[in-house]
């Protein structure tokens, strides 16, 4: 009896003792978390903040500033008489807060300017947030001396396999520019060496209607080892023939500005495509298969919205174009901005951890999409010249695992009447819409593009004028028939 009430009473004494240390080590832990910080004599924070104070503190009141919703203040933006970065207001609205709203304004539907996931991003302030140090990637050189980062390029080849959109096994990662730089640079990797005058230049070729850029960065650079050579339907005949012409084919998929799945046209060995994935996202179109072309091209505009960060890839399968494609980019910028790329990874691991779930940015985007798709087609359905890009009403998506509603980022207009349209921008320019003229990609003046991911104000206000448009032509008041596209 004795020996076992001492073992009892230890085993009472041990448990006491461990639940006094659990109850002191919780209070510990409970003052370092939540007792609010202390700041001492050098302005350090008690929860651990020093250097990353003031910058946090300014960017959060930026963020706090109210421009009555039709506008932010930057931290780089003008200095104001309080010494303080004033609002910038969008387009159709003024005023120190932005709360005037301008009179009989002008819808700029031109540049496909990605605003709409601006949204996306202010609800998810904190995650994204990046602070950097003075001394952040001071030289010239990323992680083990290369000018790419290797977490970044991880986080994409994660992040194309998790929705599907691009095989990455076997692949090489090529960072750009944005899509702007890799244009050329792709070109150049894919393009004779020029070694030999007897080597002709490659003919560099897209099929209209396409983006404008292909042909302008081409005919920029136009000399020994490769030059524009205009639309495919010139060249189909010659390149399946096998002939001594080489040629490098843009395509577009979806495309710029009908968004409509594209292949290559031209066969052949002698041709090769560069494939333009850009907008190859759930967002803007169904996804029915992962992405498998030699060259493929992607950026983070489409993808994200962060058009201002300037930043695109390359995935190239092969190993000597990939390195002729980094030769021409370290040769001409020594690598992308290291900053740019530090921002891209937080952003990257921000959509990673949300897929598939409530704050889905795909989900979020194609959601937008879908609307402004639904209110255009509403408003343009009741004009008798003026129709809408047709485009499949439900079409299986692999990312959502189910059909989905056109959401499409550029589109483009096919006239009711033959007779009814000649030259849609400047129709719609008469209407107080900027446009972006067919006649840039080849296609009829009887087409125009128009932008549909700007802001919620731009869209707003675009509404407002194709509605005008519409009235005005049932009065019989319009003189200048038009056509639309969206993009």
């Amino acid at each position: 009896m004795e020996a076992g009430g001492g073992q009892s009473g230890s085993r009472r004494h041990g448990s006491l003792l461990l639940y006094s240390s659990l109850v002191l080590n919780a209070l510990l832990l409970a003052h370092h978390f939540l007792s609010p910080p202390q700041l001492g004599a050098a302005g350090v924070d008690g929860g651990g903040l020093s250097w990353a104070l003031q910058a946090a503190r300014e960017a959060e009141a930026v963020a706090a500033t109210d421009c009555s919703g039709h506008g932010r203040v930057f931290l780089d933006g003008i200095i104001g008489e309080d010494g303080r970065p004033g609002c910038e207001c969008n387009r159709c609205f003024g005023g120190p807060d932005c709360s005037l709203r301008t009179p009989n304004c002008t819808a700029d539907a031109d540049c496909a300017d990605p605003m709409f996931l601006e949204p996306y991003w202010m609800r998810h302030a904190a995650g994204s947030a990046v602070v950097v140090p003075g001394w952040h990637r001071l030289s010239y050189f990323a992680t083990d001396g290369q000018f790419q980062s290797v977490e970044l390029e991880k986080h994409i080849r994660r992040l194309h396999r998790a929705v599907g959109n691009a095989i990455v096994d076997g692949k090489h990662v090529v960072f750009g520019t944005g899509s702007m730089k890799l244009i050329n640079a792709l070109v150049y990797a894919l393009s004779q060496d020029g070694s030999t005058a007897a080597s002709p230049p490659a003919g560099v070729v897209a099929t209209a209607p396409y983006y404008p850029a292909y042909r302008r960065q081409t005919m920029m650079f136009d000399g020994r080892e490769y030059k524009w050579e205009g639309t495919t339907a010139r060249w189909v005949n010659v390149s399946r023939n096998a002939s001594s012409s080489t040629f490098i084919e843009f395509v577009a998929s979806p495309n710029n500005p009908d968004s409509l799945l594209r292949k290559p046209v031209l066969g052949g060995a002698s041709s090769k495509a560069i494939v333009d994935h850009t907008y190859y996202w759930p967002h803007f179109t169904h996804i029915p298969a992962p992405a498998d072309e030699d060259v493929m091209l992607f950026s983070a505009s489409k993808l994200s919205g962060h058009a201002g960060s300037r930043f695109g890839w390359a995935l190239i399968r092969d190993e000597t174009v990939a390195k002729r494609a980094n030769y021409y980019l370290q040769e001409s910028s020594l690598g992308e901005s290291r900053d740019t790329q530090l921002r891209m990874l937080r952003i990257i691991k921000v959509i990673l951890a949300n897929l598939r779930g409530k704050e889905d940015i795909f989900a979020f985007g194609h959601q937008v999409m879908r609307t402004r798709w639904r209110r255009l087609n509403a408003v343009m359905s009741k004009s008798r010249r003026i129709s809408l890009q047709k485009i499949p009403s439900h079409q299986y998506c692999n990312y959502f695992n189910r059909t989905r509603e056109p959401s499409p980022g550029v589109s483009t207009s096919t006239p009711r009447s033959k007779m009814c349209i000649r030259d849609s921008y400047n129709a719609l320019l008469k209407a107080n819409i900027i446009t972006h003229s067919g006649v840039g990609s080849e296609a009829s003046r009887r087409h125009t593009r128009v932008s549909l991911v700007k802001s919620q104000d731009d869209f707003d206000v675009l509404l407002e004028r194709l509605t005008h448009l519409v009235h005005t032509e049932k009065l019989g008041t319009l003189h200048a028939p038009s056509s639309t596209s969206s993009a």
